[in-house]
């Protein structure tokens, strides 16, 4: 993991931005979606077949494999995952909304009227890990929401199967609907359809790079959550760290892949060294240690800075997807974050926390998005309308207004349709 100044690592990350290039990738994305546009579900099957090595014989996943599914995981696993759709389910239930109307004088009445979405997809990784966690976090608020209908898309092993954790996660969640699909392909079906994948009005859930791109060309045609990149964590030290606890959380987000990018800041020169000796010692204990350490060796960044404040400007300049705040005072310090996706505040609030039992949603602003950008959640799955009643005593009071700024814009069809009313008033 390299030292640099935080000088030095913000024109890096400048240049990193201005030199992404993503269309080779494009291209790839954009053949497939127009693929399974035009093939359906033959296309799903060849490129199944194609990227995951298997040749499904159909794409649903039946109730006998769910049945399967509970029988290969654990009771403990079933009880940890009980208790996160409680803690997920109170966090979100906060987020609900409602519509709302004002009565204002002379019989006006305006308000905002707040619906679900009525089909959402929701898409869930394979291949180097299995996610269910995510599943609730991204079934749950749209539930709570008042979505009708949920699909899960997700890409199957090599022999054909989904893994049990999902399965067993999106029966917890209420959601037998899933179907063995992964990649681009899988949001080309969402959005668009096939014969035996209905279209959705939205599509959310982490995905790898072409998952991403094809959410981004599909954007339009349906609504998306985000364009997720690499998973990131950003920590703000200072000397009262525990550089132990600080390598952990920092390979936390490293074995995610090897494009992860783990990040840390701090005022101490004694916990930067002491910090990398714990990452070379951790490193070696891990599973995935091959891919955390690439993704140390590739994006890991050590980098120091002279004060908190300063510290507080560089993590809002990359506005991570995690930041936690390791240091004397996060309580009284924390309001200084602009930009992250989640805050973690003291040594004990670990990213992984966040990730599956806290209960705030753990699909995050990534690559610098969250500067504009929120979590998932509930607000997510809905949209609004504006109610809007005007009685004719009270539009006789507006029209010349209207008629004014009509014809100032040019739009005289606008005025005309105000003025018509007003002539029929005054015969």
């Amino acid at each position: 993991m390299k030292l640099i100044k935080a000088r030095d690592f913000l024109q890096n990350l400048q240049s990193q931005t201005e030199q992404t290039d993503n269309s080779q990738l494009d291209a790839s994305v954009l053949d497939i979606i127009s693929e399974v546009k035009k093939a359906g579900d033959k296309a799903l099957l060849d490129l199944t077949e194609k990227f995951d090595g298997v040749r499904l014989g159909t794409m649903a996943v039946s109730e006998a494999e769910f049945l399967e599914a509970e029988k290969r995981v654990s009771d403990e696993f079933k009880r940890a995952i009980r208790k996160a759709r409680e803690n997920i389910t109170a966090f979100h239930s906060n987020q609900k909304e409602q519509s709302w109307f004002m009565n204002q004088t002379g019989g006006i009445t305006l308000g905002q009227k707040v619906t679900p979405i009525e089909r959402i997809g929701v898409y869930i990784p394979g291949g180097k890990a299995s996610y269910p966690s995510s599943v609730l976090m991204n079934v749950i608020p749209a539930q709570l929401a008042g979505v009708k209908e949920i699909v899960i898309t997700t890409p199957p092993n090599a022999d054909g199967k989904i893994s049990p954790y999902v399965l067993t996660a999106a029966k917890e969640a209420g959601v037998q609907a899933i179907y063995k699909v992964g990649g681009a392909q899988a949001i080309a079906a969402l959005a668009y359809g096939t014969e035996t994948i209905d279209r959705v009005f939205k599509i959310v859930g982490p995905g790898n790079a072409y998952v991403a791109r094809a959410k981004k060309w599909v954007f339009g045609d349906v609504d998306i959550d985000m364009i997720a990149g690499p998973s990131e964590i950003c920590i703000i030290a200072d000397e009262t760290a525990q550089p132990r606890y600080v390598a952990a959380d920092l390979l936390s987000q490293a074995e995610h892949d090897e494009q992860a990018r783990p990040l840390l800041i701090t005022t101490s020169g004694h916990v930067a060294d002491s910090v990398k000796e714990e990452l070379t010692r951790q490193t070696e204990q891990l599973e995935r240690k091959v891919i955390a350490g690439q993704s140390l060796a590739q994006n890991g960044r050590i980098i120091m800075v002279e004060t908190l404040t300063e510290a507080f400007d560089v993590a809002n300049r990359i506005a991570p997807e995690h930041l936690q705040l390791m240091i004397r005072q996060p309580f009284e310090n924390f309001s200084k974050v602009t930009n992250a996706g989640a805050i973690f505040l003291g040594d004990d609030s670990p990213e992984p926390l966040g990730d599956y039992v806290a209960g705030p949603n753990h699909t995050l602003p990534t690559s610098g998005t969250a500067a504009f950008s929120s979590p998932l959640g509930v607000y997510d799955f809905v949209k609004k309308s504006s109610v809007i009643h005007y009685p004719k005593a009270a539009l006789n009071q507006v029209y010349a207004e209207i008629i004014s700024l009509a014809n100032a814009e040019g739009l005289t069809a606008h005025a005309k349709s105000i003025q018509i009313r007003k002539d029929e008033g005054d015969a």
